[in-house]
C-alpha cells in the first residue's frame, strides 16, 4: 500500500517509521513554536498526503512527549479523511507547568493509517436489548467483583 506525500516546504520531513513493525509514522514540525502552560497551538508539518482508497489517518500523541513534558495532541486522535489534501497540522496542548519549545525537525506526533468502514444509516424505532442496556459512565464500578 502506498502513501503519497507532498512536501509543502523545503524543511519538511517525510513521515517515517522509527522501527520495523511500528504502527505509527513519526510526524515532524517545520516551525519553531512555543506552547505556554495550559495553552494549545497548531503546529505545521509542511506536508500534505494522499491516502489510499478506503483509509483514514489518525494523528496520535507521542508517549515520550506526554510522559516527560505533559505535551500531547489535543483532539486525540485527530482524523485526516481520505479526500483531504491540505497541510497536515497537529493541535498540541501543554498540560505542564513550564513552556514547551518545538523546533523544526522535532518529532511531534505519530500518524497511523487505518481502514474505514462505511455504514448505511437507518432510522429505527427500537434497538436490540443487551446486558449493559443504557448503563453509561461509571456504571460498571471501579473494582473487580
Amino acid at each position: 500500500m502506498t502513501l503519497k506525500i507532498k512536501k509543502l516546504s523545503e524543511g519538511a520531513h517525510l513521515p517515517a517509521y522509527a522501527h520495523p513493525g511500528d504502527s505509527g509514522l513519526d510526524l515532524f514540525s517545520v516551525e519553531h513554536v512555543t506552547i505556554q502552560p495550559g495553552d494549545s497551538k497548531l503546529v505545521k508539518t509542511g506536508i500534505s498526503i494522499e491516502l489510499p482508497t478506503g483509509t483514514e489517518a489518525q494523528v496520535r500523541p507521542r508517549s515520550g512527549l506526554a510522559l516527560k513534558n505533559k505535551v500531547t495532541v489535543l483532539n486525540s486522535p485527530g482524523t485526516i479523511d481520505e479526500g483531504y489534501r491540505g497541510e497536515i497540522g497537529v493541535i498540541m496542548i501543554n498540560h505542564g507547568k513550564m513552556e514547551f519549545v518545538i523546533e523544526p525537525g522535532m518529532k511531534i506526533a505519530q500518524m497511523v493509517i487505518q481502514p474505514v468502514l462505511t455504514v448505511q444509516v437507518v432510522e429505527s424505532a427500537e434497538l436490540s436489548d443487551t446486558s449493559r442496556g443504557t448503563g453509561g459512565f461509571g456504571s460498571t464500578g471501579n473494582k473487580k467483583k
